[in-house]
């Protein structure tokens, strides 16, 4: 009986182009999740930065689950910050009610600073 190979040990299969064998990768089923844009950013920065961690989640089948926990925590955590600066910096919904240009001016300016924070914290790390 042939030796098997760690792949093959692991539940991997390969098939046959030419003469050649080639791992038979199967990409999880995107579907399961859902992946916004922080996951696409996250996916983008793995791919080009961490190639070998890339490879090491899409061949253990974690990547989506991966993406979609970042783009999740992403998310919260943006609405979170945006929340707490917004009551720091006095943008409610009395100056908004009074200036709205000035209120759009501050909580813009807000978000971004925030979304900064979590691109550096969760998505380029």
């Amino acid at each position: 009986m042939k030796a098997q190979s760690f792949f093959e040990q692991n539940g991997g299969t390969y098939m046959q182009v030419g003469d050649y064998y080639i791992p038979d990768l199967k990409d999880e089923e995107p579907g399961h999740y859902s992946i916004g844009k922080y996951g696409r950013m996250r996916k983008r920065y793995l791919q080009e930065h961490r190639p070998i961690l890339f490879n090491t989640m899409l061949l253990s089948g974690k990547l989506f689950q991966h993406l979609s926990e970042i783009d999740c925590a992403c998310k919260e955590r943006i609405e979170l910050l945006t929340r707490q600066m917004a009551q720091q910096e006095g943008a409610t919904e009395a100056l908004k009610a009074a200036d709205q240009m000035e209120w759009v001016q501050r909580m813009n300016s807000i978000h971004s600073r925030a979304e900064e924070i979590v691109l550096n914290e969760l998505v380029y790390c």
